[in-house]
């Protein structure tokens, strides 16, 4: 499998060039040439696969260059860190089927790829002889969920920016409190866009980016699109399996698009999805893309979801790739207008082809808290404000005769305010959570400048 720019200026490359470069060298992101395709007699098959076995399958259509059993290896030592014997298991609660992404070592759907990630990274490496650089902007999840996929592991520092008081307490202390001397956390005085644009700017100076030997965790690596795409099989198995159906709805939290775009390659692949429904909370760059064509920077909103708090979603490129019609000259062009305009809008046509694969609807903060206490109250089960939102606006969207399928994104102990605020008692505690307080930190604070990153990141690379 060789993997393409969605802009179109470099040569095709090979997976293993894929997960090394991140960002292409011409700005845009990288896809596979083709999408493989499953049929009906594949599906069936992975009906009884366990959640490791299912990611081989997947995986192997994507990779190439690796030997079946380092893949495997790869894949155990990735999913061996969960703690739910499913890693991804799916629970019926209130109508709807849930599908708990948060069983890896940082409670969230981040570590699904980035486990694999962190062990891949390592194994290129070591088979090249090289050492790596990692940078990346993080929301909320992503950065501590990288930073536990390559904590320790020789030959790579990581260096993650997050937007300073602007996430969660629980995952501000996940990534500070890591401390191993391979890992810089970074609190920008800015948002989570400053830091994803300053990412970007880094990863689009070739020289520095070929000298420091950057590589890339957030959702611009291909890897971490490739890896959800398993749980989208793996949850469609499991309800097809107690349900009977033929088609499942999934709705998905989402503000960077990532997830929803790993559903859509698995539906792409053949899944039987009706639709994708994107929800997102108050910061709805995304719902206003799919609702009537709208993509237009608007001002940041803090809100009780803060790792959807973004409003400009880097994986919606690759989308626009496919809804051009892989045109990448129109690619190029909609990027340059985008980024001199900060707008694009999309005639009728287009808003039509969308609506063939999404719907989208959002959720207030004030919605968010609702759902949160009203599901309690109604199954006894806690949702994250993140995974409220996608429960929302799944249930106010997906018709009754096809089951819907939330993904919890997180745990919900990482968002105790907010579930603390809707059902009146904190979130119980899990035991990796115990005690985060009083572990050591360490954190730089700085400022959201490009220039100010780089000279950090030169002092202390490895």
């Amino acid at each position: 499998m060789q993997y393409i720019s969605t802009r179109g200026q470099i040569q095709a490359v090979s997976f293993k060039e894929a997960v090394m470069m991140g960002l292409a060298d011409d700005g845009g992101l990288l896809l596979p040439v083709t999408i493989p395709q499953l049929n009906a007699e594949d599906l069936a098959a992975f009906t009884d696969l366990t959640y490791p076995e299912l990611a081989q399958r997947i995986l192997s259509l994507f990779v190439e260059g690796l030997p079946p059993t380092d893949l495997k290896n790869l894949i155990d030592r990735s999913y061996g860190s969960f703690d739910h014997p499913e890693v991804t298991p799916v629970v019926r609660q209130g109508g709807l089927y849930i599908l708990e992404l948060f069983h890896g070592p940082t409670l969230a759907f981040k570590d699904v790829a980035l486990q694999f990630l962190g062990n891949l990274f390592e194994y290129l490496l070591k088979e090249r002889g090289e050492k790596m650089n990692i940078i990346g902007a993080t929301s909320g999840d992503t950065g501590s969920a990288a930073i536990y996929g390559v904590r320790g592991k020789e030959n790579i520092h990581i260096f993650i920016l997050h937007p300073h008081q602007k996430v969660s307490l629980i995952q501000e202390l996940q990534m500070t409190t890591v401390t191993d001397a391979n890992v810089f956390n970074l609190a920008i005085r800015g948002t989570f866009d400053d830091g994803q644009r300053i990412v970007k700017e880094i990863f689009g100076d070739l020289e520095f980016k070929t000298r420091l030997s950057l590589g890339a965790v957030n959702s611009i690596n291909w890897v971490r699109v490739l890896a959800q795409v398993v749980y989208y099989f793996y949850a469609f198995s499991r309800v097809k399996k107690d349900t009977g159906c033929s088609e499942v709805y999934f709705s998905v939290p989402t503000g960077n698009f990532g997830d929803i775009f790993a559903g859509y390659i698995a539906k792409r692949m053949g899944l039987p999805v009706r639709r994708l429904i994107l929800a997102t909370n108050e910061n709805d760059i995304l719902s206003r893309f799919v609702s009537r064509g709208d993509y237009s920077i608007a001002k940041v909103v803090e809100t009780p979801s803060p790792s959807m708090d973004i409003q400009l979603a880097s994986n919606f490129e690759r989308y626009l790739y496919y809804l051009l019609d892989e045109n990448p000259a129109e690619v190029r062009r909609s990027m340059a207008e985008f980024s001199r305009s900060g707008r694009l809008s999309f005639d009728v046509s287009l808003q039509q082809r969308v609506a063939q694969d999404f719907l989208s609807g959002s959720a207030t903060c004030t919605e968010t808290i609702r759902t949160i206490r009203d599901f309690h109250q109604k199954t006894g089960y806690v949702l994250d404000p993140h995974t409220a939102i996608g429960v929302k606006v799944g249930q106010q969207l997906a018709e009754g005769d096809c089951p819907l399928i939330c993904l919890a994104t997180a745990h919900p102990a990482k968002f105790g305010d907010a579930v603390l605020e809707a059902t009146g008692t904190p979130p119980i505690m899990p035991a990796s959570l115990k005690g985060i307080e009083q572990r050591p930190r360490r954190c730089d604070i700085i400022d959201a400048d490009t220039e100010t990153i780089r000279r950090f990141v030169v002092r202390n690379s490895c």
